[in-house]
């Protein structure tokens, strides 16, 4: 019969494993997560490029009066 002592000695290596599982799990999951942050940061910057962009192209637009390729070709009176 297993005296406490071994009983306390099993259980010591029991959670000792269970630190070790957790830390490695941990690892996993604080990787990820700095792989998402860093996948949400450069998602976030393209879209705030893609915005600027579409910003400038309408106000250029505005400006030039450019046509709009749905309508017809005005006649021009002379």
């Amino acid at each position: 019969m297993p005296t406490i002592r071994d009983q306390k000695q099993a259980r010591l290596e029991t959670l000792k494993k269970e630190l070790e599982t957790g830390q490695a799990e941990l690892q996993k999951v604080e990787m990820q997560r700095t792989y998402l942050h860093e996948t949400v940061l450069r998602i976030g910057g393209a879209v705030q490029v893609l915005e600027e962009l579409l910003r400038e192209g309408q106000s250029s637009g505005r400006i030039r009066a450019a046509p709009d390729e749905n309508s017809a070709p005005q006649s021009r009176k002379e």
